[in-house]
């Protein structure tokens, strides 16, 4: 299901970490694409993998981490094979990230002005009057109160609200072409997450820019992506727009995130989880990597890996239930989930 107009195009990355212990699968062969100005969020447990296939894409992976193979294409351009020199002056100016902390993210010896204003000097070759200048409008542009008096303020003056603005100023200083959000708000209080989520989604829409957002929040996704990737155990096992995904997910994993989600309209004595935890990447089950804590699994989904296949052309789904060699009875995973995993 490719999109048109893709900004970004990952086909079959894979990313392995080589240890003492050999080779981890931490992204297994990911493909997706992001249209141009609309927004893709990549959903999923901790340690499914989002954070590495973003780090890969901004190749930023240290060692002993590897991309072993695929293929990452950027407005046409092969960002695998360019250079270390050549991805410096395409990140942080046509391609930026948001990073999920940003106490360490942010330098703590230099002032946020110094460090909104390196990017300008750096990319653009401005003078550092000419920077600072430029720096104080993204300040303004990013709602932070009292932006001159920010300009010289050190990270650990200003709030936690206030320091994922500033990261955000800085990621968006050049007018990048694709921004990556990595858990944006995950530090930040609810109110202070509504107001940056707003914050971001304004800025996309004003400036035209592509966005790829990385979530475990299935309610940040509802709000603020137009595609969704589903991802776990270093595989995305549905994807979707937005809409598809949760008018009629398709995939067990996909339907267990979304009744775990609180509801308001209904009574709830108790959220419902999904039972089990997320394989370790060292330790990956030979069939379905879902298949352990799935309630329809069957020896199939054991013994053999599905493929992500098209599904009444709007999800793509990786699951054995929508192929012809099925082996089990006839399963609605939306309507049947709940009541197979209580059996």
């Amino acid at each position: 299901m490719e999109n048109p107009k893709s900004i970004i195009k990952v086909e079959e990355l894979q990313t392995s970490f080589y240890t003492h212990k050999g080779e981890i699968k931490a992204v297994d062969g990911v493909s997706f694409d992001v249209p141009s100005g609309k927004t893709l969020g990549i959903v999923g447990e901790s340690g499914s993998g989002k954070s590495i296939t973003s780090l890969s894409i901004m190749r930023l992976l240290e060692d002993p981490g590897k991309i072993k193979g695929g293929k990452i294409t950027f407005n046409g351009e092969d960002l695998l094979a360019k250079s270390e020199s050549n991805m410096r002056t395409i990140r942080g100016n046509r391609i930026s990230m948001i990073f999920q902390e940003p106490m360490t993210s942010l330098n703590p010896v230099f002032t946020i002005g110094d460090q909104i204003a390196e990017s300008y000097m750096i990319h653009e070759g401005l003078s550092k009057k000419q920077a600072l200048r430029k720096a104080l409008g993204m300040l303004e542009l990013v709602g932070i109160p009292s932006p001159k008096d920010r300009l010289k303020a050190y990270p650990h003056e200003l709030s936690g609200g206030m320091r994922q603005r500033a990261m955000i100023a800085i990621a968006l200083a050049c007018n990048p072409e694709l921004l990556i959000a990595d858990e944006p708000t995950t530090a930040l209080d609810v109110t202070i997450q509504a107001q940056i989520l707003r914050l971001i989604n304004g800025l996309q829409e004003e400036l035209g820019m592509s966005m790829m957002l990385i979530t475990h929040d299935l309610g940040v996704v509802a709000e603020t992506c137009d595609y969704v990737a589903v991802m776990y155990a270093g595989k995305i096992v549905e994807y979707a727009d937005v809409d598809t995904l949760f008018k009629s997910p398709k995939h067990p994993y996909t339907v267990g995130l979304l009744q775990s989600l609180p509801r308001h309209d209904i009574d709830q004595d108790e959220l419902n989880v999904i039972k089990g935890m997320v394989p370790r990447p060292d330790d990956l089950p030979e069939g379905c990597r879902f298949a352990p804590r799935c309630p329809f699994a069957t020896r199939l989904c054991e013994e053999k890996l599905p493929s992500l296949d098209d599904i009444d052309d709007k999800n793509q789904v990786r699951c054995w239930i929508y192929n012809d060699q099925w082996d089990g009875p006839e399963v609605n995973v939306k309507d049947d989930y709940r009541t197979a995993q209580s059996d």
